[in-house]
């Protein structure tokens, strides 16, 4: 009796949880997917035709397939130097090159872009006629590579502009002031893969669901806090900062009204830093000094896409001298220092630089 009972339990058990299995995967077809999301967006403006969300469409599957190679890239023997060098001067890794690849190819069978601009290229890429559109994307195809082999957070770093109708389309274009862009956003390559996207109106985030292969709506309309408790910089430059920046730098380690101290936290991977200063608040500093005056950020593609998000979620941007977004580029790989992240701690860095231009 007691072995028939035995065995019972568990083709019951194995019942239930199968209900529940059942249960449990209606629900999921309830999520608010990234595809979901945008058409739901594009139903708020009754003249559109689509084109945008095929381009995010496009970004997105960029997305996931950048993803799975940096999951697999050991195993695949990507990691390591691919023996060319970019334009930056700066080592490329083979995720590097696949990351641009892919991002090339899915941006131009979009057919709705016509220029493209990315870290790993000279040039800017001129989409041939027959699979133009009207959008312009500038992107970092994978942010923070120096971090590749030790396993740190890495992303994808984009913003869209759109062209004015009716002209052949040229490097003015994208030459813009970043307070002209349509949508900005990265992917975070950790602990889990997440995408962060403002399309204007607040800033979304979104979290891969690996069973499912598709993105899901798991931070929705995030706000910075005003004020935060982290500063996120290279102190290893700070003999080459210049009076602002020291000073700032100095009153988060040791504040003058005898509040508890910032911490610092700098992982070197902007897209890593940045997300983390999205979510808990506080400002991410890469100045200008001796050795680099323009700082190392570039503006199209890393200071724009950044302040735009920054901006969108409740905080600040600004470059030492004026507001991030009202900076004009004269070249497409034009570098800007940057301080950004929640609106009071960015207000103090612009106050003490205020004050060192009136004195």
């Amino acid at each position: 009796m007691s072995i028939l009972a035995s065995t019972a339990c568990p083709i019951s058990c194995t019942k239930i949880e199968s209900t529940m299995d059942h249960a449990a995967d209606a629900h999921r077809t309830d999520l608010m997917t990234i595809t979901r999301f945008v058409l739901n967006e594009q139903t708020k403006h009754p003249e559109s035709r689509g084109d945008f969300s095929i381009l995010l469409s496009h970004i997105v599957l960029g997305c996931k397939f950048v993803c799975t190679a940096v999951n697999k890239a050991g195993l695949a023997k990507l990691l390591g130097l691919a023996g060319e060098t970019n334009v930056q001067g700066e080592d490329q890794k083979k995720l590097d090159v696949l990351s641009n690849e892919v991002f090339i190819k899915a941006l131009v069978s979009s057919g709705r872009t016509c220029i493209l601009v990315s870290e790993e290229d000279e040039e800017a890429t001129f989409v041939e006629p027959a699979n133009r559109g009207k959008y312009c994307v500038v992107f970092d195809p994978l942010d923070g590579s120096s971090n590749i082999d030790c396993g740190v957070s890495i992303g994808t770093i984009f913003g869209i502009y759109m062209i004015k109708d009716g002209h052949e389309p040229t490097l003015d274009d994208v030459l813009q002031p970043g307070m002209n862009m349509l949508a900005a956003g990265y992917c975070m390559y950790g602990s889990s893969c997440t995408l962060v996207l403002s399309t204007g109106s607040g800033v979304n985030g979104f979290t891969l669901d690996p069973s499912l292969g598709e993105f899901i709506l798991t931070h929705a309309d995030i706000k910075i806090p005003k004020k935060g408790k982290i500063y996120s910089v290279n102190e290893g430059n700070a003999k080459n900062w210049d009076g602002p920046t020291s000073k700032y730098v100095q009153s988060c380690k040791y504040p003058a009204d005898g509040s508890s101290p910032k911490s610092l936290r700098y992982i070197g991977s902007m897209v890593a830093d940045v997300h983390r200063t999205l979510l808990y608040g506080g400002i991410f500093l890469y100045p200008g000094d001796k050795k680099s005056p323009n700082g190392k950020l570039r503006v199209l593609y890393e200071v724009f896409p950044m302040s735009f998000l920054m901006e969108q979620a409740g905080g600040q941007a600004f470059t030492g001298k004026q507001r991030a977004l009202d900076l004009v580029p004269e070249k497409i790989h034009e570098r800007s220092p940057i301080f950004l992240g929640s609106y009071d701690d960015v207000e103090e860095i612009k106050n003490l630089y205020a004050a060192e231009e009136q004195n």
